[in-house]
């Protein structure tokens, strides 16, 4: 199936302008049967199949992606349909989505400031489910020698609010550059360093407090380097 090579103007009408380049946020890019049809997969999947990290814990779908090459493992259906509409999207340059991250947070939980790194094409996508959430954006760590130590907050720029049911795209400087992360936290109020209001839906407004529920992520990218089964040298 070929892709576009180039983002749509489906997707270029949800730019953030507010942010560094480039961020587009798609409010209710699935409907809420969607949502739980995803959700239900989800905690379908084997025990074994869950993998605990500190303060939130994950599937993967798709392979292990490693310098050497992904050892490639076909998308289950539920989660093929969502990542083919991502690419349709021209998120991925014209390449189809092909890994998959389900992370689960529960309220409390979240993530330390980091980049994604190169193994992907330099695109990230994310589809959230349950509950929203805020991610921080951070300007990296100076290494310059007789630079005075940098706090986190020192660093922080700003955060997109991410709500239930929503897509998330992010690009350029936004995904080669900044550090993002989620805090440790119950509730977000949101303050004008949220630079995406006004692309959210309705219910977020300046100066809200909402209280965060178990959320899980879709994290959807495409790994470039991949190692086919079928390519691997046979054992003697």
């Amino acid at each position: 199936m070929a892709y576009p090579c180039e983002i749509t103007e489906e997707l270029k009408e949800h730019v953030v302008t507010n942010a560094a380049p480039t961020v587009y946020y798609v409010p209710d890019f699935i409907t809420e049967a969607e949502e739980q049809y995803i959700l239900q997969e989800v905690y379908k999947a084997p025990k074994p199949k869950w993998t605990q990290l500190s303060g939130r814990r994950l599937q993967n779908w798709g392979g292990l992606p490693h310098p050497k090459g992904m050892l490639a493992e076909k998308l289950p259906d539920w989660l093929l349909k969502y990542s083919n509409r991502i690419s349709a999207l021209g998120a991925f340059a014209g390449k189809a989505a092909n890994h998959v991250l389900v992370n689960e947070y529960k309220p409390g939980e979240g993530i330390m400031p980091h980049v994604d790194g190169p193994l992907y094409h330099p695109t990230v996508t994310t589809i959230s489910l349950g509950s929203h959430t805020l991610l921080d954006f951070y300007k990296p760590i100076s290494q310059s020698e007789g630079d005075e130590p940098q706090t986190e907050a020192d660093r922080f720029l700003f955060s997109l609010l991410v709500q239930r049911r929503s897509l998330l795209v992010l690009q350029d400087d936004m995904y080669k550059h900044l550090l993002h992360g989620i805090q440790n936290a119950h509730q977000d109020t949101l303050t004008d360093r949220v630079v995406n209001l006004s692309s959210s839906t309705e219910d977020a407004r300046l100066g809200d407090t909402l209280s965060r529920d178990t959320r899980v992520s879709l994290t959807i990218r495409h790994v470039p380097k991949v190692i086919r089964a079928n390519l691997l040298p046979k054992r003697k």
